[in-house]
C-alpha cells in the first residue's frame, strides 16, 4: 500500500490526477458527453436527477429531437413537454425546465448563464445541477455532488456522518472541490460520477480494481461496506385512492388535468381522490367527484386496482366504471377537463398509474369485444381488493387483471 501523504492538499492532488487518468481510459460513452451544447448538457443533467443513466438515454434523445433548442422548448406548451416526459416520473423537473427555458429566452437572450450562482436563479436548478452544468458546459471550477460522488468522497475520507445532513454536505463539497484540477472540474465531476456508478457502488464495491484504492481511508480501515452512513428512513404510509372512468353516450371518457402546484401537476388523470379514514371507496369517489367536478355520479363495477409506489408513500388506486347522474362537469378542483376517446387519450400526458387504467380499458375492449362499460360476467363479492371495493361489483376477469397490474407495477415516481 502506498504510504500516506504528508498533507491533505497532496492527497487531494493525487486523487485528482489518478481520477482523470482512469476517466480518460474508462469513462462511459454517453450521448450528452458527445456535445458541447450547454442546453443539451442542461437537459441531460435535469433528466439524470434521481434517474438511472440507462433509463435517461432514450428520453434524452427523444426530448432533444422534439425540443432541439432552448427556444423550441420555451415556445412549446407545457402539455407537450409533459407528454415528452411521460413515464419518467418526478414531473416537477419537466415543469421547472419549461419555466426556466422561458426565463433563459426572455432574460438571457437564449444563452444559458455560465456560473453556478447565475444558474441557481433558474427554476428547478439546485446546487448539484448548477455545478454540473457550469463545470461541464462552461469549464467553471465547481464540484458537483450527486449520490455517487457523495458515496465516493465519504469512503475516500472515511466520513462517518450522514451525508444528507447540511453540515456533512458542506464538508463533502469542500473535499470534492479540493480534488478538482484547475480547468478540469467538468471531467473530474464526470469521473467521480462514473467511478461511483461502476466501481465504488453502494453494494459490493469493486475495490480491487479501483484507481483510488490505495488512497481510500475506508478501505484501509475495512469499512468500505459500512460507509456512507445510511440515515434511518421512516416507513412509507399507504393510501387508498379512487378514480372514476366516466363515459358519455358517445363512449368518450372524462379526464381532468391536475393543478400545476399539486403533485404530478399538469398531468392528466381519471378524476378522483384519496379515501378518508373510515370512508368506503364508493362514498369516497362520489364525494371527490362532487368536490372536484360539481356533479353526481353513479359508481358501477370496480375495473381494476393498481398498486403504485411514490417516493414518500404507497398507493392502491381503485378505478370504477361510472356514469353521470346529475350536473355538467366543471373545473372546481382541477386545471382543465376533456372528453376524449381512447385513441385521443394517447396525446395527453398521464402518470404511470393512470396509464395503467388506460391500458386496462384498452385490453378489456380488445380482449372481450365489449364496450368499456359493459360487464362481461356475473358480479361477486369476495373479501379482498379492499373488501372487494367495499362490497362492490367486480368481475373475475377484473380480479385477474388486478393481480397482473399489482404484480408488475413497482415503479417509483414523484413530483
Amino acid at each position: 500500500m502506498t504510504a500516506p501523504y504528508n498533507n491533505q492538499a497532496a492527497q487531494s492532488a493525487a486523487i485528482g490526477q489518478r481520477l482523470l487518468a482512469w476517466y480518460q481510459r474508462h469513462g462511459r460513452d454517453l450521448p450528452w458527453r458527445r456535445t458541447r451544447d450547454p442546453y443539451a448538457i442542461w437537459v441531460a443533467e435535469t433528466l439524470l436527477q434521481q434517474t438511472q443513466v440507462g433509463t435517461v438515454i432514450p428520453y434524452y434523445e427523444r426530448f432533444l429531437a422534439r425540443f432541439p433548442t432552448v427556444e423550441a422548448l420555451a415556445a412549446a406548451s407545457l402539455d407537450d413537454v409533459l407528454k415528452a416526459w411521460e413515464g419518467l416520473g418526478y414531473y416537477a423537473r419537466a415543469r421547472n425546465l419549461h419555466r426556466a427555458a422561458r426565463r433563459v429566452v426572455a432574460e438571457w437572450g437564449s444563452h444559458l448563464p455560465h456560473t453556478p450562482e447565475q444558474l441557481r436563479r433558474l427554476p428547478g436548478v439546485g446546487r448539484y445541477t448548477a455545478a454540473a452544468v457550469a463545470s461541464i458546459a462552461f469549464g467553471q471550477d465547481a464540484a458537483a455532488l450527486d449520490a455517487n460522488v457523495r458515496r465516493v468522497i465519504c469512503r475516500l475520507y472515511a466520513i462517518d456522518r450522514d451525508p444528507g445532513r447540511p453540515e456533512t454536505q458542506r464538508q463533502l463539497e469542500e473535499l470534492a472541490q479540493a480534488v478538482m484540477p484547475p480547468g478540469r472540474a467538468g471531467d473530474a465531476n464526470q469521473a467521480f460520477m462514473d467511478l461511483g456508478a461502476t466501481i465504488c457502488t453502494a453494494a459490493n464495491p469493486r475495490c480491487v480494481i479501483c484507481p483510488l484504492a490505495e488512497l481510500c481511508l475506508a478501505r484501509q480501515a475495512g469499512r468500505q461496506d459500512a460507509l456512507p452512513v445510511r440515515a434511518v428512513r421512516p416507513n412509507r404510509p399507504h393510501h387508498d385512492v379512487t378514480a372514476a372512468v366516466i363515459r358519455d353516450q358517445n363512449g368518450h371518457f372524462l379526464i381532468a388535468q391536475r393543478p400545476l402546484e399539486s403533485m404530478l401537476g399538469g398531468l392528466w388523470e381519471f378524476p378522483g381522490g384519496k379515501r378518508l379514514p373510515g370512508e368506503e371507496l364508493r362514498d369516497c369517489l362520489r364525494r371527490e367527484i362532487e368536490e372536484e367536478l360539481g356533479v353526481e355520479i353513479e359508481v358501477g363495477e370496480l375495473l381494476c386496482a393498481i398498486d403504485h409506489t411514490f417516493t414518500h408513500f404507497h398507493m392502491t388506486l381503485y378505478a370504477f366504471d361510472c356514469r353521470l347522474v346529475q350536473g355538467e362537469p366543471r373545473c372546481i378542483g382541477c386545471l382543465d377537463l376533456r372528453w376524449v376517446s381512447l385513441d385521443e387519450a394517447s396525446a395527453f400526458a398521464f402518470g404511470v398509474a393512470d396509464q395503467k387504467i388506460l391500458a386496462f380499458v384498452r385490453d378489456r375492449q380488445a380482449g372481450t369485444g365489449c364496450s368499456a362499460g359493459s360487464n362481461p360476467s356475473a358480479s361477486e363479492h369476495p373479501d379482498h381488493a379492499r373488501s372487494q371495493a367495499d362490497r362492490g361489483v367486480m368481475s373475475p376477469w377484473a380480479e385477474d387483471q388486478i393481480l397482473r397490474f399489482a404484480k408488475n407495477d413497482r415503479r417509483v415516481e414523484d413530483r
